[in-house]
């Protein structure tokens, strides 16, 4: 719904929100029909169960928690505000059974301190019930809550419209007057550039700039999760490409990489992975410092998250930006997998970013960064509410091409902007947050790298540091694919479970990872192979695969691309335990669990030795994780320390997933939140904000 819609635009949606029955400002006969659409229409009910909490009433319908219910109207404005702000209709559609419940609950009734969801406040509104000692039909209840609702509509309307403005023009305003100098500059809005932008604009006293080679996020294709698949190869994506791979028979795979405001996360599945303790207490390692470590990082995690699934309170925060949801209403294929994982042995938990990924693994529906339907990227969570402040600008369609070093220190950047080439100061720090290809890139056209590499190509030599551009890491994936006995159309993000598991006894941590693809994903060479119209695919992949690729610059203008040599499967260790992974993949997608869902195998089939690894090389593609190029550490390969620092140059960090020492398992943009908030606490101690 458009932020300007009238009052009565607002009435027509009501009406056509909550069925012919429903009337505004009219009347209705009271023993009207009330069919399941008019309580809760197609469209809410495939968003699924949402959770509600209910505040403590007295028998009088007196709600005796009177801070419960403050905050929980102020939860209420806001939500509506996002609603109404995203200008789209369907999102007041989602929010107005929320609301609907939420008003009826805080009116009376015996709900003495519990959570209920939809369904079951569809069943409580059906009938005649006692409000506050009186009774009143499912309508007059209804045409309550709506009247209720519309002050606050036209209210959190005015305020959203008004924040957006002001936000706007305070950016166009900010842009205008682009200073010369900065307090800190951020190369990149991705995952942890947004972060560390939002952390440091929380000092009003510092000026922060945040630059973005990409443009805005406000697309169609970014903000509906479904449509994620639609920005790969578009102009959000820098369309990297990698070598062609001998290790892959031949083939050279395409590496995209989010270019836009949020980054990667704004183009990804918005899956939630916090990685494994394992990953956590071997950064601590490397890096010598503590505070690295699982147990630190976990109450990072608790900090920032606002989880919206079961209470968990040893693993999980309630009050942070992030909002994390398990996915709504899953496909029936999802919960097939968890049964299978059961089936073949593989414990399953209520979310995956808990115990689960304490011990060996296990199966869970997914975790997903969407609120209401729409994707929650990094930089919508952190930035987008902190546009409005005078203290952050946020430079989009600018490209940083070199970082400007005087006497061994940062001292700012080289960008294009509109053709132009531009120096930007920075007065304290520079960080780069530009992600595992281009932060590499950056820092060899600035002179630091490996000497051999640069003086080829005649850049003089800042620091000579070997590690850069070395490391490549990535998560490798083979599509396995069944048929479906029915067509079963994809929900959420179409990609709703994972499970993680050892691909041979006496590991102590998880070695390979699935994520459940709800279509049919086979790669260039195996969609030859013959692909069903309607399927899904078991998207299996090494956790923590051994092989590692590297970067090599191609020449000294910083607007060629670099050379990718990803050098997948080149370990012989990774092609045994693709085997063992592709394996399990078959042992979980034909169990009984899925019977009733699958007409059968499509791919890979009963195939054995020579013609497995065949299929697997064939079969390999990215899961887009492109990380540990610049890595922390302590050993001459080593790009940053422990605080993210670049050896030898000072006032330069580095903060996104190059600095990781090995890639994480699982999905990489929860634990580029974490760096991001590292990177910036340390910024914070450093100069004393």
């Amino acid at each position: 719904m458009a932020a300007t819609a009238s009052r009565g635009d607002a009435i027509r949606a009501a009406r056509r929100t909550f069925g012919r029955c429903c009337y505004v400002g009219g009347s209705r006969s009271r023993d009207a029909a009330v069919t399941e659409g008019s309580v809760r229409p197609a469209a809410m009910q495939k968003a699924g169960p949402r959770r509600i909490s209910v505040g403590k009433i007295d028998d009088n319908g007196v709600g005796v928690n009177r801070a419960y219910h403050a905050k929980r109207g102020m939860q209420v404005r806001e939500d509506l505000r996002n609603a109404i702000g995203s200008r789209s209709e369907q999102a007041l559609v989602n929010f107005i059974p929320r609301f609907r419940c939420d008003v009826d609950h805080s009116r009376g009734g015996r709900r003495h301190g519990t959570s209920t969801r939809i369904p079951a406040a569809q069943d409580h509104f059906r009938g005649i019930r006692r409000v506050g000692g009186t009774n009143h039909s499912v309508f007059q209840q209804r045409l309550r809550s709506r009247r209720r609702m519309l002050p606050i509509m036209s209210q959190s309307r005015r305020e959203d419209r008004d924040s957006s403005r002001r936000a706007q023009e305070n950016q166009q305003r900010l842009v205008a007057d682009l200073r010369s100098q900065y307090d800190v500059i951020i190369c990149g809005a991705g995952s942890s550039g947004s972060v560390v932008a939002r952390r440091l604009a929380e000092n009003p006293d510092l000026r922060v700039l945040l630059i973005e080679a990409g443009g805005s996020d406000d697309a169609e294709t970014v903000l509906d999760p479904a449509q994620w698949p639609a920005n790969l190869g578009s102009e959000r994506d820098w369309g990297f490409q990698a070598q062609p791979n001998p290790h892959l028979n031949g083939r050279a795979l395409s590496m995209s990489m989010g270019k836009g405001l949020g980054g990667g996360s704004s183009i990804n599945v918005m899956v939630w992975a916090r990685g494994h303790r394992s990953d956590w207490d071997y950064f601590a390692a490397e890096a010598g410092d503590a505070e690295w470590s699982y147990d630190n990082v976990l109450q990072i995690y608790r900090r920032i998250e606002n989880w919206q699934g079961s209470p968990d309170p040893r693993y999980r925060g309630e009050s942070g930006p992030v909002w994390v949801q398990p996915a709504s209403d899953p496909s029936p294929i999802a919960h097939a997998m968890l049964d299978a994982a059961r089936e073949v042995g593989i414990p399953t938990f209520a979310h995956p970013n808990g115990q689960m990924m304490e011990g060996p693994g296990g199966a869970s529906i997914s975790d997903m960064l969407v609120r209401d339907g729409r994707r929650q990227s990094l930089y919508r969570a952190y930035v987008h509410p902190w546009l409005d402040r005078p203290n952050l600008t946020v430079l989009t369609d600018t490209t940083v091409r070199r970082v400007l070093i005087e006497q061994q220190r940062a001292v700012g950047v080289e960008v294009v902007r509109a053709g132009q080439v531009l120096e930007i100061r920075a007065r304290a720090e520079v960080v780069l947050s530009l992600g595992a290809i281009q932060t590499p890139k950056v820092l060899m056209h600035s002179g630091i790298g490996d000497h051999a590499e640069l003086t080829r190509f005649g850049i003089p030599v800042v620091q000579h540091l070997p590690g850069v551009g070395q490391n490549f890491q990535d998560h490798v994936s083979f599509g396995c694919i069944w048929e479906y006995a029915e067509p079963i159309a994809p929900r959420n993000s179409g990609s709703e479970a994972t499970l993680y598991w050892t691909s041979r006894p006496g590991l102590d941590a998880p070695d390979v990872l699935f994520c459940q693809v709800e279509f049919p994903v086979p790669s260039d060479r195996t969609a030859a192979r013959g692909v069903p119209a309607q399927g899904w695919t078991m998207f299996a992949g090494l956790a923590r695969p051994a092989s590692r690729g590297r970067l090599r610059l191609t020449s000294a203008d910083p607007g060629v691309p670099l050379a990718i040599d990803a050098n997948m499967m080149s370990d012989p260790a990774d092609l045994t335990t693709a085997v063992a992974c592709v394996d399990l993949c078959r042992a979980l997608g034909n169990a009984q669990a899925f019977r009733p869902h699958v007409r059968g195998e499509a791919m890979p089939g009963d195939i054995r030795g020579d013609a497995l690894e065949d299929f697997i090389r064939d079969a390999a593609v990215t899961y887009w994780h492109q990380s540990c190029t610049a890595k922390m550490g302590r050993d001459a390969m080593s790009v940053v320390d422990a605080s993210l620092n670049v050896y030898g140059i000072d006032a330069l960090r580095i903060a996104d997933a190059s600095i990781m020492p090995r890639v994480t398992a699982g999905n990489t943009q929860a634990p580029c939140a974490i760096i991001g908030e590292r990177a910036a606490q340390m910024i914070a101690q450093a100069h004393g904000l």
